[in-house]
């Protein structure tokens, strides 16, 4: 087994180690501030809690476990998260709430930056524990690299006041929730630091931050006085009514070029750090889907959830065949990945992965900012 050294920059850069994660023992959670704000009106979802049916934890991990080895054929080391009992509870002198969540999306917990990997806040109570099922590979990581940082976000308390009250009424409607998320009024309130790790992107010596229900502003902050070497920038998108994650909505290829969710377009006051160094932003493809799979929390918009092996080269989601269409038509070498009765557990192919390493130096893509 070769040792592990960790080290990761950016989006694209080549990645030879990733963790993949696995659908075992996935729940809905039970309902909860956080989450009943993310679950649509009309959603399936709605009033369901409990483990998922053991059929399709089998057909997610199937397709999970083939992912895996699609990428060791290509080189890539793969690891995989040790999975904790998410049927238990999780209690502390704050809150209860009947079960946990999964470790399908390593990606939603663990920003890896550079030699450091940063254990994230959550703001879901059910994912209060999920660093669990990766704490066995960051000890493992930590023996195995002597340059290593394994840090961790301070744990939130989580109480009623992290959240909006307003938003937990099941009559909001789309057209209301569009002109909060405009205002920059989410479910989460700005009583402590929140963030998920996947509403962060790496651009070198950049971090762009989303700004919605999974991440507010002390979130943004704490990063920012967390990495005090990086220029971390906010931003927003305000025409998604549920915003959380930024990887189904803004998604570097390569150096000077982003896709953006045509749907939730970055706002013309923020593109200019982006405008002023080159960097083109192309409207993503149409998803090949009209809804999402059954019992699934996240938007068609996972299409453009990909992944990105190296400047040239990118997963996407077979089914998803105007997405690969536009990359073959960005100059990318196309990587088919079947992974959408997957999509429920957690995400994406971009969600379903956390960087180890990729190749490459920490530099600074946007001059003009210096």
């Amino acid at each position: 087994m070769q040792k592990t050294v960790v080290n990761s920059w950016n989006e694209w850069d080549p990645l030879k180690h990733v963790i993949v994660g696995r659908a075992d023992n996935c729940h809905i959670p039970p309902e909860e501030p956080a989450l009943d704000a993310k679950v649509p009106e009309d959603s399936d979802m709605r009033g369901q809690w409990g483990r998922r049916p053991q059929e399709t934890i089998d057909r997610a991990n199937e397709l999970l476990d083939k992912f895996a080895a699609q990428l060791e054929a290509r080189g890539v080391r793969v690891d995989r998260p040790t999975p904790i009992d998410h049927a238990l509870p999780v209690t502390t002198p704050d809150f209860h709430t009947d079960s946990q969540f999964g470790c399908m999306p390593p990606r939603d917990v663990l920003l890896t930056v550079g030699s450091e990997m940063l254990e994230a806040t959550m703001s879901y109570r059910c994912r209060w524990f999920e660093y669990l099922n990766y704490r066995p590979l960051l000890q493992r990581y930590w023996e195995e690299d002597p340059n290593f940082r394994h840090e961790a976000a301070p744990k939130p308390r989580l109480t009623d006041a992290d959240y909006h009250p307003d938003y937990l009424s099941d009559k909001i409607g789309v057209e209301k929730r569009l002109k909060w998320a405009a205002e920059k009024f989410f479910v989460t309130t700005e009583e402590e630091p929140l963030f998920d790790a996947a509403d962060v992107l790496r651009f070198g010596r950049d971090l762009v931050v989303q700004h919605g229900f999974t991440t507010n502003l002390k979130g943004i902050e704490w990063l920012r006085r967390h990495f005090p070497d990086h220029r971390v920038h906010a931003v927003n998108f305000p025409g998604d009514p549920y915003p959380i994650h930024i990887d189904a909505t803004f998604t570097p290829l390569r150096p000077g070029l982003i896709l953006n969710n045509p749907q939730r377009r970055l706002p013309q006051e923020q593109r200019g750090m982006f405008e002023a160094n080159g960097w083109e932003i192309v409207d993503a493809a149409q998803p090949a889907h009209n809804q999402p799979p059954p019992l699934c929390y996240s938007s068609v918009w996972l299409s453009m959830n990909v992944l990105v092996l190296d400047p040239k080269t990118v997963c996407v989601e077979k089914s998803e065949v105007y997405q690969a269409e536009q990359m073959d038509k960005l100059g990318m070498e196309v990587i088919e990945v079947e992974l959408r009765d997957a999509y429920a557990f957690g995400g994406g192919l971009h969600c379903c992965t956390a960087d180890v390493y990729r190749e490459g130096t920490c530099e600074d893509y946007f001059p003009s900012l210096s």
